[in-house]
This record gives structure tokens, C-alpha cells and sequence, in this order.
């Protein structure tokens, strides 16, 4: 029996963009029964159509929680499904201090007791900046994670961990189970989004990094890809079912 797979539709953003049940249609064909929305709110009915229509769950989505209206947010996701949102971007201001950190930290703590009483979880999405920046020499992402409570959950993309300069491998296994959620992506750790590659096709540690977090849900991304993006999407599928088999 494998793991399951989800798939990021920022991936396929154009496509959603043209035929939003077509392309749910062609993510279940390649072999995905669960997806990690984004912009969701603004379709939500499309959404709730197309999903089940595509046999598609959505465990987790994207949206901007930090600073925002929560309740169509929270109401939406309850609509679709959808356990954990978490909030892909918080602005690289405020990651420089100690203070800041733990500034966001309590933000999205407040904002995981509101999503609790919609019996939602919140989490947080890393980009390379939370890596790049250190707080007395330890990367600003594991100052934030250790001032988290336990309400608020990560999704760590590996790939701009690894080119913000720290190991994923090892990142993963400091945090242990804080992480539920992968985002896995390949290329040759540039910050040339069009460089990235089907998931096995490029320089990042794979297989390390799903065995140092076994607990979390492999989410293939790429934010951008100079080739066929579904076909990219289907070699990654066909190599994360054979190594999470």
C-alpha cells in the first residue's frame, strides 16, 4: 500500500484558470485523489462541484490568514472539506528579529483558536528568506517553529529550504512532528522558478527527506516549469508512488 500524494494547483494555476473541472479531471487521471488548493475562497462553488465530481479531496489549502477577514476563509474551507489552512507567506519583514518571529508566531496562534472553533487547523508555508535569515546563528524558521504552540502546524517546502542553505533532511528530523505537510519539489536549487523539474528528475534528496518525515503529507509543487507541467506532474507521481511504496 502506498502514501498518499497530493498535488499544490498553484502548479497548474494557467490550467485552472481555463478549465478549472477539466484539470481537477486530469490531476484524478494521472492518479491523485487529493489536491492542496489555492485561491479557493473565490471559487468555492466551483470548487465544491468539481472536487467530488473529480473524486479529489482537499485535506489542506492555501490562504493568506495573517492580517486578513478569517470567517469567509474558515467558512469556505469547512465547505470543501478541508482540514488545515495555512498561510503560504508571511512578508520577509517580519523575519529579521527575535521579536518579529515570535511576533508571527503568536499571530497565527490567535488565529488557530479561531480556526479551532470551525474545527480547522492552521499552518505555515516556508519560502527561502526563513532559512537565509539567522536569529544568533539559528535559521529564523526554527525560532518561529519553536515558538509556535502546538495548535499551529508547519508545511515545510523542502526545496526552498534547501536553497535558503540548510539540509531539508536534517531540518525535518529537528522538527519532528510539528511538520504534517511536505511540500516536494525537484530542480537544481536555483531561485529560477522555470528550472524546476518532475519531483526525481533533479539534485534534491528525496528519498531522505520523505523517510525523516514519514508523519507528513507529500504535496507535489512546482512554481513553474519550462516543459509540459502535467506530464512533469505525472513523473512525479510515478516516482514518489514507487519510493513511498
Amino acid at each position: 500500500m502506498t502514501s498518499p500524494i497530493s498535488v499544490q494547483l498553484y502548479t497548474v494555476r494557467d490550467a485552472i484558470a481555463a478549465d478549472l473541472p477539466g484539470t481537477l479531471r486530469r490531476l484524478a487521471d494521472i492518479g491523485f485523489t487529493q489536491v492542496e488548493p489555492w485561491g479557493f475562497v473565490e471559487r468555492v462553488d466551483e470548487y465544491a462541484e468539481a472536487l467530488p465530481a473529480a473524486g479529489l479531496t482537499a485535506p489542506s489549502a492555501h490562504a493568506k490568514l495573517v492580517g486578513q477577514d478569517l470567517e469567509p476563509i474558515f467558512a469556505a474551507a469547512v465547505r470543501l472539506g478541508v482540514s488545515t489552512v495555512i498561510d503560504p507567506h508571511v512578508d520577509e519583514t517580519r523575519w529579521i528579529t527575535r521579536e518579529d518571529v515570535e511576533s508571527v508566531a503568536a499571530d497565527l496562534g490567535r488565529i488557530a483558536e479561531q480556526a479551532a472553533e470551525h474545527g480547522l487547523t492552521v499552518g505555515y508555508h516556508n519560502h527561502a528568506f526563513e532559512l537565509e535569515n539567522t536569529i544568533d546563528g539559528t535559521p529564523a524558521l526554527e525560532v518561529f517553529a519553536a515558538a509556535l504552540p502546538p495548535t499551529v502546524v508547519l508545511e515545510i517546502d523542502t526545496y526552498w529550504v534547501e536553497v535558503g542553505g540548510v539540509g531539508a533532511a536534517e531540518l525535518l528530523a529537528r522538527l519532528g512532528d510539528q511538520v504534517q505537510f511536505l511540500h516536494v519539489k525537484d530542480g537544481p536549487l536555483t531561485k529560477d522558478d522555470s528550472e524546476q523539474v518532475a519531483v526525481g528528475r533533479g539534485s534534491m534528496p528525496v528519498r531522505d527527506i520523505l523517510r525523516a518525515a514519514p508523519q507528513a503529507l507529500a504535496v507535489v509543487e512546482l512554481d513553474d516549469h519550462a516543459g509540459d507541467v502535467l506530464t512533469a506532474l505525472a513523473d512525479s507521481f510515478e516516482y514518489l508512488q514507487g519510493v513511498r511504496a
